[in-house]
């Protein structure tokens, strides 16, 4: 499981003109899924997310996390950030798991995430043509991979 966290001053989610998610100071973050994910994946990176300290503490360094701030977050689905552009021009996906595996995974990451920081998570819609918008604070972005703990 990857994800991409992006610190932002605002974001959101817009499908079919109609904006599905909406959030100001927090984190946007990207997630993908591998077939061979799990639980153990999850956990890892749901703790990351809500203990990474990237925001700003009353002297300006980056010393708070999500939980400290009591920040907001959206969960967007990113199949393709398992691109494999090794060979061609052309991005194969096949790595990514597909949807009867990740949307169950996709979903418990939510669930554990917003448990963890006692609030409510907002995302996008699983598979959807998504149109996200957001102001990265920084800019601040992290890739964390659950199988590249370092």
């Amino acid at each position: 499981m990857k994800i991409v966290i992006q610190r932002v001053s605002e974001a959101s989610v817009t499908i079919d003109h109609d904006k599905v998610a909406e959030i100001k100071n927090g984190l946007l973050v990207l997630l993908g899924v591998l077939e061979d994910d799990n639980q153990e994946d999850i956990n890892y990176l749901v703790r990351k997310t809500a203990n990474l300290r990237v925001f700003n503490d009353e002297n300006g360094v980056m010393n708070k996390s999500l939980i400290d701030i009591t920040g907001e977050v959206i969960v967007v689905s990113q199949f393709t950030l398992y691109a494999a552009t090794k060979k061609g021009n052309r991005p194969s996906y096949i790595k990514a798991a597909k949807p009867d595996i990740a949307i169950p995974l996709y979903e418990c990451f939510v669930q554990t995430l917003e448990k963890e920081i006692d609030n409510k998570v907002q995302t996008g819609q699983f598979g959807a043509d998504m149109k996200v918008a957001l102001v990265n604070d920084g800019p601040v972005t992290i890739i964390i991979d659950s199988k590249a703990k370092e």
